[in-house]
């Protein structure tokens, strides 16, 4: 599975963004996606994910409330609409697959590259 994270960009706080993470591979359907970041100076950080058939979701505390993931597996596409960003959000978000939910945060498979965000105050 190749995947393509693109979205990114400049926001003033308080706005939102559209991440989009388009995978290929017949199999992304089977898959578990999710979304990471790092800030400058940080670890990479879990952000969000979504199971293979989309019934389920887990989410950082951080962005609970703020943050939906999503998925279209017509268009191979995982999607993390962002609300109310602050500051604090910015980094370079990550998107990742793996085969299961209790495997995201610690044995992904495939990462893509990464998008920037930043929000400025």
């Amino acid at each position: 599975v190749q995947l393509q994270a693109s979205g990114g960009g400049l926001v003033q706080a308080g706005g939102s963004l559209r991440l989009s993470c388009a995978a290929s591979g017949r199999t992304f359907s089977s898959y578990t996606t999710g979304w990471f970041r790092q800030a400058p100076g940080k670890e990479r950080e879990f952000v969000a994910a979504i199971s293979w058939n989309g019934g389920s979701t887990d989410y950082a505390d951080s962005v609970k409330g703020r943050f939906t993931i999503s998925r279209d597996d017509a268009k191979n596409t995982v999607y993390l609409q962002m609300n109310s960003l602050q500051p604090e959000d910015t980094a370079v978000y990550y998107c990742a697959a793996t085969l299961s939910m209790s495997a995201i945060k610690s044995r992904v498979a495939y990462w893509g590259q990464g998008t920037l965000v930043t929000v400025s105050s």
